[in-house]
């Protein structure tokens, strides 16, 4: 594809250059020719006027001297002859045949007579003895004078065309590749067993598209494998209770061949079953690992949870807004992990505030981390760094309305914290703008936190939160 683009872009620019060019450079070439006769014509008529007044060869030869414009020689005069000096006058070089004056002065008109090493412009002027022609020479050199640069110019021009339209055909064929090969690349992985691998989704707006059905189409890979090993692990856990009576009977038949056979079938028979339900479970434990690894888009999840969530918050009279969530962001965390995440801090909110009391879910997308930001306007936490400690309970959210039986908060951040922690993030509680309390939920994805990179996770910590705080406020 990205060789094509390239031979695409070269036929056609080239077609348009030569299109365009080649009728320029024989403008370029009359340019220059029109060029050198016209300062010919406008030598010539500089003697016209002498001519009018006077045959004298001297005067004559002095109106030829200052006319000349370039180096001498290259002007002359035909005057026929009269009475008083007999024969024609020849003032100047001749270069053009006599029958080329002669035909020029019986016209009446200018004309161009060639001649070795250009041409010559015969003028013809009436004089009192008849019709004088005035001869400008005009060399080949004057004739190309700056066509050679100018064809040299349109010519750089022309590459300079051709090369970028290359180059920028290169550029977008190579944005419209990568993402392909790295489809057909994941494909093949997943092909192989590999069912961590997933897609980016960037690219064209069609490779984008792939790509999501491909992340898709891989996470339901894996569902279905986790549930047919599950469904396996189930069937073999269930011929225990067989097995086990099978067991006992074969135990009470005694001392024969036959019942030693029997038994040992038996205990074979167990063998292969408990084989069976452990290469199921580790199966089952590579395909969540796998998942894990894999990861989730965490804007359809927000969006899965906040439709469930949604009808609650309905029912109550709550103002919900989510933002973010329009465009894919790639978490490496479980689905079920993350979605088990959100309705944790979501039920807090419809747990521990008021009913009517509103809150928002904000996702901001960076190079190093996705903060998640679930906020509200409710009484907020009075020990927020207490609250984040597992087992934590005494004064709760607000003056008591998070404070459950037995003095447990029921906060139920922990598994939040677990799942920040995961990836190298973590949780911060703290108040929100609209009153309430603002859970943010940083979660690395890279899991590197140490050094130049800490530093750079935390200013980029306090920049995300500012602008999720600023997202959150009503009517924005």
């Amino acid at each position: 594809m990205r060789w094509a683009l390239v031979k695409v872009a070269l036929a056609v620019t080239t077609m348009v250059v030569v299109a365009f060019a080649v009728p320029l450079g024989l403008v370029v070439k009359e340019l220059a020719r029109d060029r050198a006769y016209g300062s010919a014509e406008r030598q010539a008529a500089t003697i016209g006027p002498v001519l009018a007044i006077t045959t004298d060869r001297t005067q004559l030869e002095r109106a030829v001297a200052s006319a000349e414009t370039g180096p001498g020689g290259r002007i002359g005069v035909h005057v026929p002859a009269n009475g008083r000096n007999g024969g024609p006058a020849e003032i100047g070089v001749r270069r053009a045949a006599p029958a080329d004056v002669a035909a020029a002065a019986k016209l009446g008109r200018a004309s161009i007579s060639p001649v070795p090493g250009g041409s010559s412009l015969l003028q013809p002027t009436a004089v009192a003895s008849g019709i004088a022609v005035v001869e400008v020479f005009v060399p080949d050199a004057a004739l190309t004078n700056g066509v050679t640069t100018s064809w040299a110019v349109l010519a750089a021009v022309g590459l300079a065309l051709v090369i970028g339209s290359v180059a920028v055909a290169d550029r977008l064929g190579t944005r419209m590749v990568r993402p392909a090969e790295r489809l057909a690349d994941a494909a093949h992985d997943l092909g192989r067993g590999k069912l961590g691998v997933r897609v980016p989704e960037d690219g064209p707006k069609e490779l984008r598209l792939a790509a999501a059905a491909f992340n898709a189409m891989a996470d339901q890979v894996v569902q279905l494998l986790a549930n047919e090993r599950e469904l396996a692990a189930d069937l073999s856990h269930r011929l225990r209770t067989p097995l086990t009576v099978l067991r006992l009977n074969a135990a009470s038949l005694g001392d024969t061949p036959d019942a030693d056979q029997t038994r040992a079938a038996v205990a074979q028979l167990e063998r292969e079953v408990d084989q069976i339900i452990r290469t199921a479970r580790e199966q089952q434990a590579h395909t969540r690992q796998a998942a894990a690894a894999a990861g989730c888009d965490a804007a359809e999840v927000i969006r899965e949870r906040m439709a469930f969530w949604s009808a609650l918050a309905e029912d109550e009279g709550r103002t919900v807004r989510v933002a973010g969530a329009d465009r894919p962001v790639r978490l490496p965390v479980a689905r079920p992990d993350l979605a088990a995440a959100l309705d944790a801090m979501l039920g807090n909110v419809f747990r521990h505030t008021p009913e009517g009391t509103a809150f928002a879910v904000d996702v901001h997308n960076a190079e190093e981390a996705v903060i998640v930001l679930v906020s509200d306007a409710g009484p907020g936490i009075a020990d927020p760094d207490a609250a984040l400690r597992r087992g934590w309970s005494g004064g709760g959210w607000g003056q008591g309305p998070a404070v459950t039986e037995g003095g447990s908060t029921g906060l139920g951040l922990d598994i939040v914290r677990r799942l920040a922690e995961s990836t190298g993030g973590d949780v911060r509680l703290g108040r929100s703008v609209l009153g309430g309390t603002e859970v943010r939920v940083w979660l690395a994805l890279d899991g590197r936190r140490e050094g130049h990179g800490e530093r750079r996770g935390h200013r980029l910590r306090r920049t995300l939160g500012r602008r999720g705080r600023r997202a959150t406020r009503p009517g924005s």
